[in-house]
């Protein structure tokens, strides 16, 4: 794995689930209308700064497939799905608000949930899909749609050094592997959000 490749990670728009603060994993819940606009103002600021992306590979959960397939339309370029880039399985806290997890399995539930995908697991497959991808995609650049606690998994185990606390809804974090390593050119970048959108 020499040839150098560049992922645009991006993590789905908002859901209601997301405003409500119910964690998902791998429930099915679809984009907000507020959702659909993060994902066609972050393809507005792509097609502005100009970059050559050769295609979008997103997961299959229809949250993260929706952003993927706005960004794919508006940019004109293929959209794969990958079921390896599936948020982590939450088991039993599907579906719960933060002070349920906290009546129900106190201040350590993410240890404690009994039925989750492991941090384990989730890197195993999460590497798997890129050593693979990068495999089939030497020189190219894609977007990769996914969900928060997977990407979070994903920038520790690429050793990235990059910052995987509270990764936004529609956040670009941009790798690029030179030497077999994986270095940040941005990190959980939200500017087309705000306005704030540097070309």
């Amino acid at each position: 794995m020499s040839a150098s490749i560049r992922l645009g990670w991006v993590r789905h728009g908002l859901t209601e689930w997301n405003k409500e603060g119910k964690i998902q994993g791998t429930t099915d819940i679809p984009l907000s209308s507020a959702g659909e606009m993060q994902a066609g103002r972050l393809a507005d600021r792509l097609l502005r700064e100009g970059a050559v992306w050769n295609g979008v590979v997103s997961s299959d959960l229809q949250r993260a497939w929706r952003t993927g397939q706005i960004l794919s339309e508006r940019l004109g370029i293929p959209l794969l799905t990958d079921k390896r880039l599936r948020e982590r399985s939450f088991g039993q806290a599907e579906g719960t608000t933060e002070a349920e997890r906290l009546a129900r399995w106190g201040t350590e539930w993410r240890r404690l949930v009994p039925d989750q995908e492991s941090d384990e697991r989730v890197r195993e497959r999460g590497l798997e899909f890129v050593e693979q991808f990068c495999d089939r995609h030497p020189g190219e650049s894609w977007l990769v749609v996914t969900h928060g606690s997977f990407l979070a998994q994903m920038l520790k185990a690429l050793e990235t050094g990059a910052d995987e606390t509270l990764i936004a809804n529609v956040s670009l974090t941009i790798l690029e592997r030179r030497s077999n390593r994986w270095i940040p050119i941005l990190q959980n970048c939200t500017a087309h959000l705000d306005g704030d959108i540097k070309v």
